[in-house]
């Protein structure tokens, strides 16, 4: 408080100032220097010891204020930005969303405090929450003594950002043994959390045990012998430059009459000068008479040459035209000749491929005949194919014809024969079998009797001559040895199947339209 009251007394005169935004000044709480007053009694009547809000009237200056220095005018980038306050009583503040830890029961005056505190879980930050130092027993937020903006964390779900911490440079602390605590104040001017209460004092030396060993006794006694022998040197030097001092002081004397002896010879050089002085005033006069009639006559020739300037300005400015005018007609010719190099070479590549084209449609339509010509000769071979597939069918139909005729005649010739047996008290399955030959006479006289004469004994009589028969495998009809020889049964055979003019490939004659898409592919 002592300090406070001097403070007053060297400069009452000073305007109390309040506290910037730390967004300016990151490493304090305020504007203030050492012009500033601490303590004192608010603008706004609230008690002492308070600094009072912003005030955007004047800054300090740099200098200390007891050398009678008074604030200067802020510019416009100094302007200093109120914390958001507001009215509310203590009834609707929420001290429970912002716990401070690790809060001292007192901070010794001359170093910054950090100030630590832990945002709860359902309490989110925003831009313009503060946190002040208010005296005990305060009633509005308005009645802070000092602030810091609070600084948002990146990610609010980390565990990192809700434990946060300011700190409150020694400078804008407060300097009595007053209580204080720490308010978090948001953005509305409402009160999130307060601290416990703490001072600002020194340590009382009743507070402070000291504990020394022996050792350190012993190095206590040698660092005494050290310093002691470091005064005598001292004491030594001390003399040695109180003798220096004095032939200095001598040497002074003698300076000093030196320096009058140059004061009389400076005198008289100044009234040399003088003289000197004013001489060089005449000549100044003539000097000046003479630079006015070359002043008149420079004049003159600053016109001329002004007339001169805007002459040559409007031939420049033509000839720059003319030259303008040269270098467009040559950009137009040399776009020009790029045009027409790039003409005859579209021309060149045009022609040459045109010659292209005109080589590839004649090798198509080469190949367009020599397709004409092989779809020709296929259609001439699938035409003789198709007559003598026709002539098979109609072989094989007559074939089959008589295939049947046989087949009912030889039914017809067993079930006689089988009487005949019946007759003569024979059974048919116990003949033996004899294949009929061409020196038989039954079987010579009648070709149509298959199992011989009935009537030439049971001696003569022989087993029936079966054929063999074989199946088609395309149609699946029988085929007969003695009707079917091997060349009709190839030109049947040939007849179902349809076989590739070209890679020999057989397809069934059922799979015509297969057969002609695979033809037709061998032309592409």
């Amino acid at each position: 408080m002592g300090e406070n009251h001097l403070a007053q007394q060297s400069s009452p005169g000073a305007q109390h100032l309040s506290t910037t935004s730390p967004s300016r000044h990151r490493g304090g709480a305020g504007l203030g220097s050492r012009c500033d007053v601490v303590g004192g009694t608010r603008r706004d009547g609230l008690s002492p010891g308070f600094l009072a809000p912003p005030l955007p009237l004047a800054l300090p200056c740099c200098c200390c204020a007891d050398a009678g220095c008074y604030p200067r005018t802020p510019t416009m980038e100094e302007t200093v930005e109120d914390p958001p306050t507001s009215a509310v009583l203590l009834d609707h503040c929420h001290f429970s969303q912002v716990i401070f830890n690790s809060v001292e029961k007192f901070y010794v005056p001359g170093g910054d405090v950090t100030c630590y505190y832990t945002l709860t879980q359902h309490f989110i930050p925003r831009r313009k929450d503060w946190i002040g130092i208010f005296r005990v027993g305060w009633k509005t937020t308005r009645e802070y003594y000092t602030f810091m903006w609070v600084t948002l964390p990146v990610d609010l779900n980390s565990d990192s950002a809700k434990q946060q911490e300011v700190q409150f440079k020694a400078y804008y602390l407060p300097k009595d043994d007053e209580y204080y605590q720490f308010c978090y104040v948001d953005q509305d001017g409402v009160v999130r959390g307060a601290s416990i209460p703490f001072q600002f004092r020194p340590e009382n030396e009743e507070d402070i045990l000291v504990v020394t060993t022996q050792g350190e006794v012993e190095e206590i006694e040698q660092h005494n012998k050290e310093l002691c022998k470091e005064n005598q040197e001292l004491k030594d030097s001390c003399v040695s430059l109180q003798k220096q001092n004095s032939d200095m002081q001598a040497e002074l004397q003698k300076k000093e009459e030196d320096l009058e002896t140059l004061k009389s010879t400076n005198k008289k050089l100044e009234q040399q000068v003088k003289a000197q002085k004013d001489c060089w005033e005449t000549e100044l006069l003539q000097l000046k008479e003479q630079n006015q009639k070359m002043a008149t006559e420079n004049e003159k020739l600053g016109v001329r040459v002004e007339q001169l300037q805007a002459q040559l300005s409007t031939e420049e400015k033509e000839i720059e035209k003319l030259v303008q005018g040269n270098q467009d007609k040559t950009e137009q010719l040399e776009h020009l000749k790029k045009e027409k190099s790039q003409l005859l070479l579209t021309l060149t590549q045009q022609k040459e491929h045109q010659k292209k084209l005109e080589q590839t449609v004649e090798e198509m339509k080469q190949e367009e005949t020599t397709a004409k010509k092989k779809q020709q000769e296929l259609t001439d071979e699938n035409s003789g194919l198709s007559k003598t597939l026709s002539e098979n069918k109609i072989m094989c139909s007559t074939l089959q014809r008589e295939k049947e005729r046989l087949e009912k005649e030889n039914d017809l010739l067993k079930r006689e024969n089988s009487r005949l047996l019946s007759y003569m008290g024979l059974d048919f399955d116990s003949l033996p079998y004899q294949a009929p030959t061409s020196d038989q006479g039954g079987a010579g006289q009648n070709p149509a009797l298959v199992y011989g004469n009935p009537y030439s004994g049971i001696q003569e009589s022989s087993a029936p001559s079966l054929r063999t028969k074989k199946r088609c495998p395309t149609c699946k009809s029988d085929l007969a040895d003695d009707i079917f020889g091997p060349t009709l049964e190839q030109q049947h055979m040939e007849a179902l199947c349809l076989n590739c003019p070209i890679c020999d490939k057989t397809f069934p004659a059922r799979e015509k339209q297969i057969f002609e898409d695979h033809v037709f592919c061998h032309t592409l």
